[in-house]
């Protein structure tokens, strides 16, 4: 922009004052060149749905760090706690913001991973640049970015040095220039486009701070640039989550159109900015929506039609005034500049209207501004404290440790002399005269114990089971259970005691995984694994071992992949009870687990294949018996309801074709992983 009469926030450089209230929002959603945990993967998908879902991303993220602090991982909990802080600051949430970036610091000084203690840098870095201390974030963000270059994370890497770089701006072109083209650099290595776009943004900054007065060929050289980095962005629109790095291309590019030679394309200018308002709108970015207009009324108040401006600057109004929350700073903003316009129409009735308007708003803006002012102020203080305090609690720390270790070294040395004295005191006095007493006697006593043991394990057992049966029965076919008890207390009658204790087990381990699982919203596939074989080995004992089985899984699948609990039962128990179990005793029962990860799907596809009588016939024998399967109603119902989340969750019974397989029946189960 050339004048400063119109539009408030454009006194120096619209395009630097878009990218300054915009730095550091953007966290990587994208696999790192170190293997991410399965929790660090749950919280930034949760961190992914920031623009979408606020609800359900704070949601996800919360309970990553529910599951890290149960793990009482240290690593997990750090990155979940920059994620958490990061989605704060979008949200204008100072306190919640600046607690979880000090809760990600703090920890990150008992660890020495490379990858958590990035990401807490990267925390720390982004709320001293939200409180304007600016030396302190670019501090904090070139250590986070060195710690990532040694991860080679070159994602991370590009928008940090992006963020860098904005920072530097305008005391050093020279750091400028040289991180912008490092996050150049990263991007490309990294072959997403959400850190192309990220990179691209911040050297066309540069570019833009070093335009000349006339000198055409460096604006052609930056409107190519330009150019090419809004076509990037509307062709890869699905896959960039950071929404509003698409309405800044927009505005980039219209910007550089109102700085080229005159009279200026204005069909290309115009188009671009309604590009942007339209991203803006969607998703609900002010400072885009702001810039938009702005350029739009600053355009037509230069070309002298006031009529428009004045339209546009009414129409900004009055969007901004249906939405639920008040922008003061956006509201005096636009009567600002209708002012201008009644002036230059010499309208000054309407100027003073118009200026009434611009003076309540302006004072709300100023009151907001003073506010934030003193919680920055405070969140600075405060912060500064907590790091003095980490600090001295370090050094306290670390004289306490060196201390313990001292008396733990001269308290260990005193008791292994005192040990050693006694054992040789001892020993040699009684070891010859008590040594056939001693070994007699311990071998009654191992005797008796084993004895004891057994017959406190079947009763123990027996107890556990009784009660555990009871709470399970509705989960459990009842057949099922008087069976498998049955042939259990055969045993034990027939005194084949190891048996009915090793099944014992396999059964009251059953039903306490059941009663456990239950509860739980998720569980990993190898305690899905577990529980499965347990169920079907008691099934082969109910059925005198009438039928095997096989569990196989793909190289791909990750066994601690989280899924819902108590989804595969219902078909395995189908699968026995209608299939292999009524199959002729010549055929050998086989019942076949095949577990395969698709990783773009986001589900774990399960197929249960067996060789029993086949959905046909399976169907006539339910015809004279009026049981309804409830478990596979209910499974039926909870796959339905995740479709919501992954459209791929769902299940198919087919009957397996005899003429190039066998007969049985075949169950492709999608399981959405979480």
């Amino acid at each position: 922009m050339r004048s400063t009469s119109i539009i408030l926030p454009f006194k120096t450089n619209p395009l630097r004052f878009v990218i300054s209230l915009l730095p550091f929002l953007f966290l990587a959603f994208t696999a790192h060149a170190q293997k991410a945990s399965s929790i660090e993967k749950m919280a930034a998908y949760g961190y992914s749905k920031r623009f979408t879902d606020t609800s359900s991303s704070k949601k996800m993220q919360q309970l990553a760090l529910d599951l890290a602090k149960k793990k009482n991982n240290i690593e997990d909990k750090i990155i979940c706690y920059s994620y958490l802080a990061l989605t704060q600051r979008r949200l204008l949430h100072l306190k919640e913001f600046s607690h979880y970036a000090d809760s990600a610091y703090y920890l990150s000084g008992k660890t020495n991973k490379i990858r958590p203690k990035a990401y807490a840098f990267l925390a720390m870095g982004t709320l001293k640049s939200y409180i304007d201390q600016k030396q302190q974030a670019i501090e904090y963000l070139l250590a986070s970015y060195k710690l990532f270059e040694k991860a080679a994370a070159h994602d991370q890497c590009a928008k940090i040095a992006s963020d860098i770089s904005y920072l530097f701006s305008p005391a050093s072109p020279i750091k400028v220039e040289k991180y912008a083209r490092e996050a150049l650099n990263h991007a490309s290595k990294a072959g997403d486009n959400e850190s192309i776009l990220h990179a691209r943004l911040a050297f066309g900054s540069y570019l833009t701070d070093n335009l000349e007065k006339e000198n055409t060929a460096k604006w052609q050289q930056a409107l190519v640039f330009f150019n090419t980095t809004v076509i990037l962005a509307e062709k890869n629109a699905s896959t960039i989550i950071s929404k509003s790095n698409i309405g800044i291309a927009y505005i980039n590019l219209a910007d550089l159109y109102s700085k080229g030679p005159k009279p200026i394309d204005e069909k290309s200018f115009l188009k671009n900015l309604e590009k942007a308002t339209v991203i803006a709108k969607q998703y609900n970015i002010r400072i885009i929506y702001r810039s938009a207009i702005g350029l739009q009324g600053f355009h037509y108040t230069q070309k002298g039609d006031y009529t428009k401006a004045e339209l546009l600057f009414r129409e900004g109004i009055k969007y901004q005034q249906s939405l639920p929350y008040t922008d003061n700073y956006l509201l005096a903003t636009f009567y600002h500049c209708l002012k201008d316009v009644a002036a230059k129409r010499k309208d000054f009735e309407a100027y003073y209207s118009y200026d009434a308007e611009y003076a309540k708003y302006n004072e709300l803006k100023y009151d907001e501004s003073t506010q934030k002012i003193l919680q920055n102020a405070d969140v600075r203080y405060e912060s500064s404290k907590k790091i003095e305090r980490i600090k001295q609690l370090e050094l306290e720390n670390e004289l306490v440790q060196k201390n313990k270790l001292l008396g733990y070294g001269i308290a260990g040395v005193l008791l292994i002399g005192l040990v050693f004295m006694f054992r040789s005191y001892y020993y040699r006095q009684r070891y010859y005269q008590n040594r056939e007493d001693f070994l007699k006697q311990e071998q009654a006593n191992s005797e008796l114990k084993v004895q004891l043991m057994e017959k406190e394990t079947i009763e123990n057992l027996a107890a556990t089971l009784s009660l555990e049966r009871r709470l399970l029965r509705s989960q459990m076919d009842p057949h099922f259970i008087f069976n498998a008890l049955g042939n259990i207390q055969s045993m034990i009658l027939q005194k084949d005691t190891l048996p009915a204790v090793s099944y014992l087990n396999k059964f009251a381990k059953l039903t306490r995984q059941v009663l456990e699982q239950s509860r739980k919203e998720t569980i990993s596939l190898q305690e899905e694994i577990n529980t499965l074989k347990n169920y079907i080995e008691l099934q082969q004992l109910r059925l005198n071992n009438g039928f095997e089985y096989r569990i196989q899984c793909d190289d791909s699948v990750e066994r601690d992949t989280l899924i819902p609990p108590l989804l595969i039962q219902p078909f395995i128990e189908n699968a026995v009870e209608h299939g292999l179990k009524p199959q002729v005793k010549e055929v050998k029962g086989l019942l076949t687990i095949h577990f395969t990860q698709h990783t773009d799907e986001k589900n774990l596809v399960c197929t249960i294949k067996d060789n029993g009588i086949g959905l046909a016939a399976s169907r006539k024998l339910k015809l004279k018996d009026n049981h309804e399967s409830l478990s596979t109603k209910i499974t039926d119902e909870r796959l339905s309801k995740m479709q919501k989340e992954n459209p791929y969750a769902g299940f198919q019974v087919l009957e397996r074709d005899i003429a190039t397989d066998e007969s049985g029946c075949l169950v492709i189960l999608n399981i959405p992983i979480l």
